[in-house]
């Protein structure tokens, strides 16, 4: 029993008894009030009766006609006239009058009604002695009227404490509602502040919670500092703190090969003669010039999620872009900047940049070599020459926005859409959803194509809400088919779309049952820059019973600052992050240090990618829940 539903027991035990009690020792006491009333009118009564009956001189036709008019005349039950010797001289009485108040009432509450005495005589004889008994069925009448206009009475001010107590009550449990449900939040990982109550009792508890909560707020942004430190040893230069070559080339295949596709540019830069700069200008001086270029390309990231740079090896580097049609305007603003910054730092210093425009259908090998080959050309230019290759026939956009987006719009409604199955399995092997992108058929008898061909124009559109809720319909109808979990990743755009929330709750809240088992994720970069959008969406959704995650993670989640309050149920760990662990050591320590942070959130960790089962095996031994990716699959089928 809760406590709140324990005080209003007790509160209505004591407001109970405290009413009974006060209305029985009312009642009691007005009985004997009755009783004493009744006593003492028998007695006047009696004594005024016998002094009537005195002055008749012991005339006993008299005495008879007088004892006759005060009987009929009063509320009696009996007059007795008896004589010295015993003998009954006078006699009248009556049946005892009915009265009005119930027969249980006047069972509980006898009243006895007490004879009047009073002495008769003849001068100095005596005549006898005189009895007079009142009836008592007027006094129960009265008794029962006082007591329902006192239980009236109590009645209502039961109902004023009542009231008052429900406020009390109200009041108290505010406090209480926090509490609980700050402690809720602890065992879902997630560290909420509330406000002090009033009460002291409840003020030292919601202190020493408040203290806790810190403490271990504190605790997760200290861990969340040691795990960024060990994502830059392990894939980081020392120097310029850029990611380096191999977790560069990761995060750029795992880009390439993503379901949504990567359509962009990358941007290579180069400084001029890195050996003869240190042998004329010095180490240091060579150093800070690196340092310059990695500042430089470090600021598009910032200013960009999804756009990543690196140090491929002592003079080269990289920068990828996240967005198609933007690479020439890049390379030519970035060898302007790096030109006027160089330039101070003393003479012959200054780099070549080669830029290629970025399609899927290029393997990472295949892009290094073209933009290579476009960074020899700058360098035959001389230094600060900017050469970019752009194949634009490869660019859905010339095919023009408006005729793609009715493309997609009819693909969707003529039911040309369909989900892609790839298994998550857990250590295992067995099923714990399956991803489901989403594929479109977009020429008549054509193949469904990925979202990597469609889904820029879509989101240059502004209808990924209208993809996106298609994608959730059809894992809600492949879920009632054959009952597998299934989860469809969410864009940026339908997150802040208030029509696609309402109308996603409303489809989920008609079919509870298949709910439980849908999984929907965002990419990280979404909670980065729109933590409230998702924090709100996961309040939305998490009560249908929805799991809710984070894909693509691991490169900036040390960044989401209140990572414990966006209402998450699991994260999806990328595959740059992955690949590899199971020959990095280096790499092996910060899944695990990240694992370990995400599980003291009540998180469930997977991760994307993963191609053999060396990293498999490694992943699993670092605390990882689930794997997707090629090997996933290959067991899947087996």
């Amino acid at each position: 029993m809760s406590l709140i539903r324990q005080i209003w027991l007790l509160l209505l035990g004591v407001v109970l008894l405290a009413l009974a009690g006060s209305l029985a020792i009312t009642v009691v006491a007005e009985r004997d009030t009755l009783q004493t009333q009744l006593r003492l009118k028998n007695n006047d009564n009696a004594q005024a009766l016998a002094l009537a009956l005195s002055q008749q001189r012991g005339d006993a036709s008299l005495m008879e006609l007088l004892v006759a008019a005060q009987f009929d005349t009063g509320y009696y039950r009996s007059i007795r006239l008896v004589r010295g010797n015993g003998q009954l001289a006078l006699d009248r009485h009556a049946d005892p009058a009915p009265a009005v108040a119930p027969a249980w009432f006047v069972r509980l509450l006898p009243i006895e009604s007490a004879p009047g005495v009073g002495q008769v005589s003849d001068g100095w004889r005596a005549i006898g002695s005189l009895q007079v008994v009142s009836q008592v069925s007027y006094a129960y009448d009265d008794l029962w009227r006082s007591t329902l206009r006192g239980a009236a009475w109590m009645l209502l001010l039961g109902l004023v404490a009542g009231g008052l107590a429900m406020l009390a009550v109200r009041r108290m449990r505010v406090p209480l509602d926090a509490t609980v449900a700050q402690a809720q939040a602890l065992s879902e990982g997630r560290y909420v502040v509330v406000p002090e109550p009033q009460v002291p009792e409840l003020r030292r508890l919601g202190s020493t919670m408040n203290a806790m909560v810190l403490r271990l707020r504190g605790l997760f942004e200290s861990q969340s500092a040691q795990i960024e430190t060990l994502r830059r040893q392990a894939h980081c230069d020392p120097l310029t703190g850029l990611p380096h070559r191999a977790h560069f080339m990761d995060r750029l295949s795992s880009a390439m090969q993503r379901e949504d596709g990567f359509g962009g540019g990358l941007v290579l830069v180069r400084l001029a003669d890195l050996a003869g700069l240190n042998q004329r200008i010095g180490h240091e001086a060579t150093d800070r010039a690196l340092l310059l270029i990695a500042r430089a390309l470090q600021e598009y990231p910032e200013r960009a999620p999804e756009c990543f740079a690196g140090r491929l090896n002592g003079a080269d580097f990289a920068l990828c872009l996240p967005a198609p049609d933007m690479t020439a305007e890049t390379a030519s603003s970035l060898g302007a900047a790096l030109q006027a910054g160089l330039q101070g730092q003393g003479p012959g210093i200054g780099v070549h940049i080669g830029a290629i425009e970025l399609h899927r259908q290029q393997g990472a090998g295949d892009l290094m070599a073209a933009v290579d080959l476009a960074l020899a050309r700058a360098e035959s230019r001389g230094l600060f020459a900017v050469e970019v290759v752009a194949d634009a026939t490869a660019s859905p956009a010339l095919r023009g926005e408006r005729a793609w987006r009715q493309r997609i719009v009819d693909a969707l409604d003529g039911g040309c859409a369909r989900l892609k199955a790839f298994p998550v399995l857990d250590r295992k092997a067995g099923l714990v959803h399956l991803e489901c992108p989403l594929r479109l058929q977009l020429e008549p008898e054509g193949e469904f194509e990925p979202a990597a061909r469609w889904l820029p124009l879509a989101m240059r559109s502004r209808v990924t809400s209208i993809v996106d809720g298609k994608a959730v319909d059809l894992a809600l109808e492949a879920i009632a088919q054959d009952g597998r979990p299934r989860g469809v990743n969410l864009a940026a755009a339908s997150l802040a779309d208030g029509v696609f929330a309402a109308h996603l709750r409303h489809r989920l809240g008609e079919v509870p049952q298949h709910a439980a088992k849908l999984w929907l994720e965002v990419d990280e970069s979404v909670a980065l820059a729109h933590f409230a959008a998702v924090q709100e969406f996961a309040r939305l959704l998490r009560p249908l019973g929805v799991r809710f995650g984070l894909e693509h993670a691991g490169q900036r989640l040390h960044q989401i600052d209140r990572l414990y309050e966006l209402g998450l149920d699991y994260v999806k760990l990328d595959a740059a992050v992955c690949r590899g662990v199971g020959r990095s050591d280096a790499g092996r320590e910060f899944v695990r240090s990240t694992a370990t942070l995400l599980h003291a959130l009540s998180l469930s960790v997977q991760a994307e990618g993963v191609e053999d089962a060396v990293d498999a095996d490694a992943l699993f031994a670092c605390g990882v829940d689930a794997l997707t990716g090629p090997w996933a699959s290959a067991r899947y089928e087996e």
